[in-house]
């Protein structure tokens, strides 16, 4: 089996304002997060930078081929790294590029960083619920770039408020752009109250959801996560296992579990079948994606085996 993480995230350093509020790498692992210091990464990433090298030891140790990396504006925009990364790296990351989403104008940059060679762009649209007015997903300056996105084949990687919320706003881009390649994320928020309505949207051809931050989203019932088992199969249920894809929220997610653990509880799972786990852990993000040539990994046995 070749597992790929359709969500996870890189930054040197974080250094970004949500809402009016900053956030700030500050040491030990721990940012000073929109008025309170959190547990950002683990603690022994001490000087709070959260690199490629470091990342792709914990992808070789748990034998996780290749990622995706995505964006969110609590992180800053990365996309020069990101371009680094994607140059240095180019069998083991996918990289989406981020533009500045909140204010009008980001269509010039979308255009830049397709130029430069990004093949996705991300959009945290649950950060577009400004106080001063809710940027829509369906504005003019919007569907221009989606369009520009589909006629480049570009990939959307796109995370939506709780809920329905921006469903509808949803199904018009993809009635409007049917070739454009959309991948939801955070396994539709399923957690919340309608969290069914953004799995439904992969009843469409070209959308995928992938499943970055469930072990954060079921937090509180914690490892083997049999609730996050209970909702995968529903999805399955409602789309079909192909239109499924494990992602794991690098490294916010592993404060509180080791990497491995974001996916071996589906490994482990017996209301899925082997088959369903190869589709979901990494075939479906392989096709989905277009990655080639996945390194195969070993596994090393721990010292306390």
């Amino acid at each position: 089996m070749k597992i790929i993480d359709a969500h996870a995230h890189l930054w040197l350093k974080q250094d970004a304002v949500v809402d009016g509020l900053p956030i700030r790498t500050q040491e030990n692992g721990r940012s000073l997060f929109m008025g309170e210091i959190r547990q950002m990464v683990p603690p022994f990433m001490i000087d709070g930078v959260n690199s490629a090298e470091v990342f792709l030891s914990n992808m070789d140790y748990a034998q996780v081929s290749a990622a995706v990396i995505t964006q969110e504006f609590i992180d800053g925009i990365q996309n020069d790294y990101l371009m680094e990364v994607a140059h240095r790296y180019p069998d083991r990351f996918l990289v989406c590029g981020m533009c500045e989403f909140r204010k009008p104008g980001f269509l010039s940059h979308a255009k830049e960083l397709l130029d430069k060679g990004f093949r996705a762009i991300k959009i945290p649209a649950q950060r577009l619920l400004l106080k001063e007015g809710r940027v829509m997903l369906t504005s003019d300056e919007m569907m221009q770039m989606f369009h520009l996105m589909e006629q480049q084949h570009a990939i959307l990687s796109i995370d939506l408020a709780d809920g329905d919320m921006q469903v509808t706003e949803m199904e018009e881009i993809i009635q409007e752009c049917p070739k454009l390649k959309i991948a939801i994320g955070h396994f539709g928020m399923v957690t919340r109250p309608e969290w069914e309505e953004q799995i439904k949207l992969a009843r469409h051809p070209n959308v995928c959801i992938e499943s970055g931050g469930i072990t954060w989203l079921f937090n509180d019932e914690f490892y083997p996560f049999r609730g996050a088992v209970r909702a995968i199969r529903r999805a399955a249920d409602l789309v079909g296992i192909d239109k499924l894809m494990w992602g794991s929220d690098y490294p916010r997610t592993i404060t509180a579990i080791t990497y491995r653990m974001s996916y071996d509880f589906i490994t482990k799972s017996k209301e899925l079948t082997e088959e369903e786990k190869v589709r979901f852990l990494g075939l479906n993000a392989q096709q989905f994606y277009g990655f080639t040539d996945l390194v195969e990994l070993p596994y090393i046995k721990n010292m306390s085996e």
